[in-house]
């Protein structure tokens, strides 16, 4: 009797026990779980505040250029109103006409509000290019796409391991979309030239059919602009591709996060040259 009890005891222990570790081990599996999750979002966050302070720097940047050019046209102005208040002090002992001379200022004060005009409709017509591209692209596009704009260019940054195959310049399916989400843009601004450029991390390469970084960021921007072409439409006349290797790096190289930033093509959108010229060329006419 005392032997089937101890039994009895010896049994009710071990169940015990044997429910107290499996309670443990789901304890450990869902702990393991939620840290998981918490770790994803935490890298999201911080993914996020880092595009978020990148838009902040851009947009400071833009503003000192906007300072900078006022600044310039108030020296200019004080400078022949200088000249004028100069000229009237010394009018009766200069054979000086007042008169063309205050047609000259009102001419360059003139000329002054052009270029300010001009400057104005490009950052405009660049903000409004960089909205509708914001726009279109998805959220998980955003998280591999940076699109910025820095003295009056448009900077579309795109992440390699979202347009290539790995250790290659051979566009992946991935990239098929997001792609034609930019061809579609360009091709809505014609009056824009597309420069593509290619940049990589400072780890040399180890290919037989590429001699080095220069040789990758290069054809990686050829397939780029190619892809442009053939695939989307977009006039070649318009595109230039062009590679930097490694001598543009974003970041440093001497962590994973900064080879990862720094491996990167921009596609980059800017008026063309030589209209943008004429227009700053053109004096306003005399009213």
């Amino acid at each position: 009797m005392v032997i089937s009890m101890k039994k009895n005891v010896f049994f009710i222990a071990l169940a015990m026990g044997l429910m107290t570790s499996c309670a443990s081990k789901k304890d450990l599996v869902n702990c393991q779980t939620e840290n998981k999750s918490l770790t994803e979002k935490l890298q999201d966050a911080r993914e996020d505040l880092a595009a978020k302070n990148a838009r902040i720097t851009a947009l400071e940047e833009q503003q000192r250029g906007m300072q900078q050019a006022l600044q310039n046209a108030e020296a200019k102005y004080t400078a022949l109103q200088q000249s004028l208040d100069k000229s009237l002090t010394n009018a009766s002992q200069n054979n000086i006409s007042i008169e063309k001379l205050v047609d000259q200022i009102n001419e360059s004060n003139r000329y002054i509000r052009h270029l300010v005009e001009v400057k104005s409709k490009s950052d405009s017509l660049n903000m409004v290019l960089t909205n509708n591209l914001t726009r279109s692209l998805s959220n998980e596009e955003l998280k591999e796409v940076d699109v910025q704009v820095l003295k009056g260019v448009v900077y579309i940054s795109l992440a390699d391991n979202m347009l290539y195959k790995s250790g290659s310049y051979e566009i992946n399916s991935r990239a098929a979309q997001t792609l034609s989400k930019i061809a579609k843009i360009i091709k809505d601004y014609k009056d824009y030239d597309v420069l593509v450029e290619g940049n990589t991390d400072n780890v040399p390469i180890k290919k037989t059919n590429i001699r080095n970084n220069w040789d990758l960021s290069t054809l990686r921007a050829s397939s780029v602009v190619q892809a442009l072409q053939n695939d989307y439409g977009v006039d070649p006349k318009r595109l230039t591709a062009g590679g930097r290797g490694e001598y543009n790096p974003i970041a440093s190289n001497d962590t994973e996060l900064g080879k990862q930033r720094n491996r990167r093509t921009q596609i980059i959108i800017t008026p063309k040259l030589d209209e943008f010229m004429d227009l700053i060329g053109q004096a306003p006419e005399e009213k």
